[in-house]
């Protein structure tokens, strides 16, 4: 990976729902955020791609409240998310690759309780979740335990319940894990409608580079902590020297590291020379 001038981020204005400033993580001498700088926009979908280990996770958990940073600020549709956690939270939906719910629920009390959560009227509730279940297919199914779906099934009830309160973003970790090819285009359309329609905006972590080139508006890469591009897909083939290519070939240039940089990352996540790991092998 060359040295490059990573392009700012924008001061955020009016049509900015997500400010992150000098985000930081640090797990003892470990540093797997370093000092990310990011703006999302209402109404976009907004990609964040890395490698394993780049710290995307890290990242997108903080921004969801789930990981305290060590250093840095998150504000959330103008919400400091440290001094009005609450706020914040009510503002942000979350879907992770794994869908956590409570198996010995039916999936409308799954539903219900979120809807309890967040204070919302219960004439509201089921009105929404009558619209969330039948937009997802799982209407014939919510008076069934959720032990008895497939893991496609219950991640189509994660995102029912994100979506529940109408939050004004979503964040998302590898949307379509578990979805079959119906499920694929039922989620990537719906990501267009949120945004377009409900000037929501979606924060989305994925591998699948084929999704992120077909739905994002805007991306960053991470590596090592760090953001080391950010831009539309255009703007990222110019910058990669890719200017015909596809996301991958984009990707895999802007992330290619020499073997110095290589072994100066394993050293500090490992903390191994590159002596110690030419003794061992």
């Amino acid at each position: 990976m060359t040295d490059r001038p990573v392009p700012a981020s924008p001061d955020p204005d009016d049509d900015t729902l997500v400010v992150v400033r000098g985000l930081t993580k640090h797990y003892g001498d470990f540093t797997a955020v370093d000092g990310i700088d990011l703006t999302v926009p209402v109404g976009q979908v907004f990609g964040v791609l890395g490698p394993n280990g780049a710290g995307k996770t890290t990242t997108m958990s903080m921004i969801t409240g789930l990981i305290e940073p060590t250093g840095g600020t998150i504000s959330i549709d103008g919400f400091d998310l440290k001094k009005e956690t609450t706020k914040a939270k009510k503002a942000t939906g979350f879907i992770p690759d794994r869908p956590y719910v409570y198996d010995k629920l039916t999936a409308f009390e799954y539903l219900r309780f979120i809807g309890g959560l967040y204070k919302m009227d219960n004439a509201h509730i089921a009105d929404r979740i009558d619209e969330l279940m039948t937009l997802f297919e799982l209407r014939e199914w919510s008076g069934n335990l959720i032990e008895s779906f497939s893991h496609g099934m219950k991640q189509r009830l994660v995102f029912c319940g994100a979506l529940l309160p109408e939050p004004r973003l979503l964040v998302i970790d590898e949307p379509m894990v578990g979805l079959d090819p119906k499920g694929h285009h039922l989620v990537k359309s719906l990501f267009r409608s949120l945004v377009e329609e409900k000037e929501m905006s979606i924060l989305l972590s994925t591998h699948t580079l084929e999704v992120a080139e077909e739905v994002c508006d805007q991306i960053v890469i991470i590596n090592h902590g760090r953001i080391i591009a950010r831009g539309t897909l255009g703007e990222l083939r110019l910058e990669s020297g890719e200017t015909d290519g596809n996301l991958e070939k984009v990707f895999l240039r802007i992330t290619e590291e020499s073997t110095d940089e290589r072994d100066h990352a394993v050293a500090q996540r490992f903390g191994k020379t590159k002596a110690d790991t030419e003794a061992v092998s």
